[in-house]
């Protein structure tokens, strides 16, 4: 029986890997490297400490990477309020799992200033979850399950009671690795990416409450 659905946040809810990206594009740039888009997507879901140390590494950089977190997020928040579009359904999903009475966490690798911003701009309040597990709160990330363990500690549910809603590779096999129901978004990676998932949708208009809790 679910009794609560774990969402991620970014490429889930907020259509927010194609900002972060242009943003440590941009803070490579200001330090003279030029890198693609596409060098991140390897790194997407683990923090951003290994999504802009792994670039480096590809390219040999050297980098002080909290001074080069710190800037790809300062580039990132100006974005937000321009840029930053919600994923059609994700509101309505998080309001139908609500009126059925499940637990609703958040766990995303992303820092908590990232989580809060994104959230008070798609409209999902931090204040409406019954938890949040930022990635400052996790030393092993994705696709290690600290994460979501975490968060079904913190909201009082068995992992096996719990269905993750993951849009990354990273993600999938960290929320099987916690022994959790897991459905793959393809809206960041293609569907066969996303195998190892128990029910990949290509959207959240697909999912339905009804079928969360047939699981």
């Amino acid at each position: 029986m679910i009794e609560a659905v774990i969402f991620d946040m970014d490429g889930v809810l907020a259509d927010s890997e194609p900002l972060i990206k242009a943003s440590a594009v941009q803070m490579y740039r200001e330090k003279g490297h030029t890198v693609q888009p596409d060098d991140f997507n390897p790194f997407v879901g683990t923090g951003e400490l290994r999504f802009i140390g792994g670039v480096a590494e590809k390219y040999g950089i050297e980098l002080d990477l909290e001074e080069a977190k710190a800037r790809t997020y300062e580039i990132y928040l100006e974005l937000v309020p321009k840029e930053l579009r919600p994923y059609p359904g994700g509101k309505e999903l998080f309001d139908a799992c609500r009126a059925r009475g499940l637990k609703l966490a958040l766990a995303s690798s992303a820092d908590r200033m990232k989580i809060d911003a994104n959230l008070d701009h798609i409209d999902l309040k931090p204040t409406i979850w019954d938890a949040i597990v930022s990635g400052e709160e996790v030393t092993r990330k994705k696709p290690a399950p600290d994460i979501f363990m975490i968060a079904a500690s913190k909201i009082g549910v068995n992992p096996g009671a719990c269905v993750v809603i993951e849009d990354a590779v990273h993600g999938v096999q960290a929320a099987k690795s916690a022994g959790m129901f897991c459905v793959g978004v393809a809206q960041t990676f293609p569907k066969e990416d996303l195998a190892e998932a128990d029910w990949v949708v290509e959207s959240l208009k697909e999912i339905t409450v009804d079928l969360l809790t047939a699981f």
